[in-house]
């Protein structure tokens, strides 16, 4: 039996002077003490102790009839043993697991050993690789469902789908083709739970039960997840790049791709003995000629003239010019008048209608900041580019020619100025 944890115990992990009251999230794990206990007594001792306990525990819990006696116990587990079931009965009754029936003599699960049994069948149901999103989104769905959705929930959806992202990144920047691949999979085993992600941060954002920071951290989930989802065009663009570079053996149609997958394949002794009598201790000039690397070698080690003396000195230091530079301060004018008319712009302006303005130079100079909407990287600096770029319109551009003739415009690009929702 497992003694509990003391103030005085828990003392002896801090450092002199801390008191572990002083904890705000070890404050909050004190108050749960009832239910951590129980969890320790569940899952403490040896492997197959810890199975047995699950297993009686599952299966009390999914008994159509919710009490069961003493000796109907006996009857649902013949096969173990009568002491070390009896033993296993009364350590789940002390910790708060089963409940014990006084005047009917009966046992029965309580509602803790039903959360604990409801909390590990969930967590079974996710057991494939990349199903531990779905577990995630399970967690944020059902507390956003009964209207207890915090901020720890989102804090590890927002982690995990951080992590995927910044491990299919370092994926395309290795070059590694089967490192690509592996990414490729991994995102093709999550993509179902980011895109039902999606909908569960849809509906729990367009609620507004949240509070401003938790509504924000929902809203960067959302983020995250859109750029995942746009990971796997930038798997294709990387692999078609890699296929560009790959050196093609003869007119066999093999190439080194295949030749790696196949020497991945080998196993470690069959790799050693493709290496015997291919390489060598010492470097093997055969392709050089003797008498020819002999006068070379004369030459440079001989007959070869050298400075006695190599002058390094560094020029004399001499001062800075001396001067008032005058800088004249950007001129942010017509940007300003752009910025106004962005603004207030309709959905679906067209851009041979919004763009010309007064003459050539001016009209390329306003087509060339609308590629700044949506950037996020201006977005994020201060001033009216960063005002531009946060603006809630995206540049739609077609292939096909609009002819204009006029402000010093003969024709351009077609295409529209489409309100885009905020975050996006």
């Amino acid at each position: 039996m497992r003694p509990d944890l003391t103030e005085d115990r828990l003392a002896d992990w801090f450092q002199s002077g801390v008191e572990p009251a002083d904890v705000p999230a070890l404050h909050a794990l004190g108050g749960a003490r009832p239910t951590l206990q129980a969890l320790i007594a569940l899952f403490t001792g040896t492997e197959a102790a810890v199975m047995i306990r699950l297993l009686v525990l599952h299966e009390l819990a999914a008994r159509a009839e919710p009490f069961v006696s003493a000796g109907e116990l006996r009857q649902q587990f013949p096969y173990l043993d009568e002491g070390k079931l009896e033993h296993l009965i009364g350590r789940l009754r002390v910790h708060g697991l089963l409940a014990w029936d006084s005047e009917t003599s009966r046992y029965g699960v309580s509602p803790l050993g039903r959360m604990a049994v409801a909390a590990l069948a969930a967590l079974l149901k996710f057991g494939e690789e990349g199903e531990d999103l779905g577990y995630l989104a399970a967690q944020v769905a059902g507390s956003g469902a009964l209207g207890t959705l915090a901020k720890p929930e989102l804090q590890h959806l927002l982690a995990r789908l951080l992590e995927l992202k910044d491990e299919f990144e370092r994926a395309i920047l290795s070059g590694s083709e089967s490192r690509i691949r592996a990414a490729e999979s991994k995102l093709a085993a999550a993509w179902t739970w980011v895109d039902k992600g999606s909908d569960v941060l849809r509906d729990i954002t367009d609620g507004d039960a949240l509070d401003g920071p938790t509504h924000r951290l929902a809203q960067r989930i959302g983020q995250v997840q859109s750029e995942l989802l746009r990971m796997s065009g930038a798997f294709q663009r990387a692999l078609n790049q890699l296929e560009k570079q790959k050196v093609h053996l003869g007119a066999s149609g093999l190439s080194s791709s295949d030749v790696n997958a196949w020497l991945r394949g080998l196993g470690q002794e069959r790799l050693a003995g493709l290496l015997h009598g291919a390489i060598s201790p010492v470097p093997d000039f055969a392709f050089a000629l003797g008498d020819i690397a002999l006068d070379v070698a004369e030459f440079e080690l001989v007959d070869k003239l050298r400075p006695e003396k190599l002058d390094a000195t560094l020029p004399p230091a001499s001062e800075a010019p001396q001067g008032d530079v005058h800088l004249e301060p950007p001129d942010y004018a017509e940007l300003e008048r752009w910025l106004g008319d962005l603004r207030v712009a309709p959905d679906g302006w067209p851009l041979h209608e919004a763009v010309p303005l007064r003459d050539y130079e001016l009209s390329s100079y306003r087509l060339s900041l609308l590629a700044l909407l949506g950037d996020r990287e201006s977005a994020s600096l201060a001033g009216p580019v960063a005002d531009l770029a946060r603006i809630d319109r995206r540049l739609k551009v077609r292939d096909d020619i609009i002819k204009v003739g006029r402000d010093g415009v003969a024709e351009m690009s077609a295409g529209h100025l489409e309100a885009s929702p905020r975050g996006t």
